[in-house]
């Protein structure tokens, strides 16, 4: 495991969790997967709150950070039902027998009856690998998530087999940027610009009839630009875009993308970056949960994100009529 320059990382942990309160326990396993030995942790302690704690504390500290952590990773979802989930991997690095790989870790984050937002799930998996994203989905209904009307994420075969099979009653939502970016790929740079012009217009539209055959128009113009391979990705991906507008309107903006988790995503990536590689996956885990969980205590979990009453009057039956409609 690679180690930092000590000092360098000693004096920017001690700086940080000077200037605002934060967790103890993800203090504790930042500094040991960043290398910083026992020794060196007993002044950082001292630093951070005054008293210099012995290496037996500082170890058994540890463990006690690790089972608090696994006990809320595993606890049981108890806020009712949660309407809206959104899922996503991020991806470290860890060290397997010498030799370095991604290890990616599946995150769910809900939205409850209250309309709050809560970190529901964390695993370590394969984000396209069928088997990691079923064990994921069953361990959340194992723990009581309910009432899923809607998952939002990227497209992800594994993950789109896994969830027709554990929570069939539920609708998709293709994130739109993802989506976009995808479209990208197979478009000229000079034309970027004009090709989002043209995909923004069909997601701005009122109705999903409406987006629908703004869909077919753009379809054609791509044709027209020579750029058939975007118009048959379009075609065949649009679909699973348009969900969110079977759903209430004042929602639309909110379930149409990842951008939730991603902020997220962005956060963990900025605060693992200091321990480089992993040990071992379940370390890597472990760090991430302790974001996580400290997150989910900030403003972040007690501000409410959507109003609920909205959904009130949603039911299958105008979902259907609305996916006919077209």
């Amino acid at each position: 495991m690679p180690k930092l320059k000590g000092v360098a990382f000693e004096t920017a942990i001690i700086e940080r969790y000077r200037r605002r309160e934060s967790s103890v326990e993800e203090a504790l396993i930042e500094m040991y997967l960043a290398g910083v030995s026992v020794r060196r942790v007993e002044d950082i302690t001292e630093a951070l709150w005054g008293t210099k704690v012995s290496p037996s504390t500082i170890s058994e500290l540890n463990k006690k950070a690790y089972v608090h952590i696994e006990n809320w990773r595993n606890r049981q979802l108890t806020h009712g039902s949660y309407a809206y989930v959104y899922v996503d991997g991020v991806y470290l690095k860890r060290n397997w027998g010498g030799e370095y790989e991604n290890v990616a870790i599946l995150i769910a984050i809900g939205v409850n009856e209250d309309g709050y937002r809560e970190v529901i799930g964390a695993m370590e998996g394969m984000k396209e690998d069928k088997a990691s994203w079923t064990e994921f989905f069953k361990c959340l209904r194992s723990r009581g998530l309910s009432g899923v009307k809607l998952v939002i994420g990227d497209k992800c075969l594994g993950m789109l087999e896994s969830l027709g099979e554990v929570y069939p009653e539920s609708k998709y939502q293709r994130c739109i940027v993802h989506f976009y970016r995808n479209m990208f790929s197979v478009v000229p740079r000079s034309k970027m610009k004009q090709v989002a012009k043209m995909l923004k217009a069909i997601h701005s539209q009122e109705s999903k009839k409406a987006a629908r055959e703004k869909a077919k128009m753009v379809m054609d113009e791509l044709k027209q630009m020579k750029l058939k391979e975007a118009a048959d990705k379009l075609e065949k991906g649009i679909e699973e875009t348009l969900t969110y507008m079977a759903f209430p309107y004042e929602h639309w903006l909110k379930i149409r993308t990842t951008n939730l988790v991603e902020r997220i995503n962005r956060e963990i990536k900025r605060r693992t970056r200091v321990v480089g590689t992993f040990p071992d996956g379940n370390s890597a885990l472990m760090l991430v949960c302790a974001r996580l969980r400290h997150v989910a205590g900030t403003q972040w979990g007690v501000k409410r994100y959507m109003n609920m009453k909205h959904l009130e009057n949603y039911s299958t039956e105008e979902t259907e009529s609305e996916n006919l409609a077209g």
